[in-house]
């Protein structure tokens, strides 16, 4: 009976620790995007918003393509606008655009945040 008891509670053992160990896919940045803010194969830009400031002082996607933009606040709560394209997210959301004309455009937190939100900024890079 102890064996049967012992055997029992190693393999309930191995389970917990397997499951501690297991990476959450949400967690990890899949992005191909590189430190420069270059939009992956498909377009995608993924802004992480804190106390006033975006992860990267810039972002490029290339013209004529749809753009998938996403917003993850890590800290605070912060939206953010591109007047030119009509993006308003406000908190943790999604849109998408396709931009024309090449240029720079201002990415914005849309949401008074504190002190530091007038300089809340970055650049959409269209190529």
């Amino acid at each position: 009976m102890n064996k049967g008891l012992l055997a029992l509670i190693t393999i309930g053992l191995v389970l917990v620790l397997a499951a501690c160990g297991q990476t959450n896919s949400s967690d990890t940045d899949n992005s191909n995007s590189s430190q420069t803010g270059e939009a992956t194969s498909n377009n995608m830009v993924n802004i992480k918003a804190t106390n006033w400031e975006f992860d990267q002082a810039e972002y490029s996607v290339n013209a004529g393509e749809e753009v998938s933009i996403s917003l993850t606040n890590n800290e605070g709560m912060h939206g953010i606008a591109i007047d030119e394209f009509d993006v308003n997210i406000e908190g943790d959301g999604k849109a998408s655009f396709t931009p024309d004309q090449p240029g720079e455009y201002i990415i914005y937190c849309s949401i008074p945040c504190g002190e530091g939100h007038s300089e809340m900024k970055s650049t959409l890079i269209v190529k």
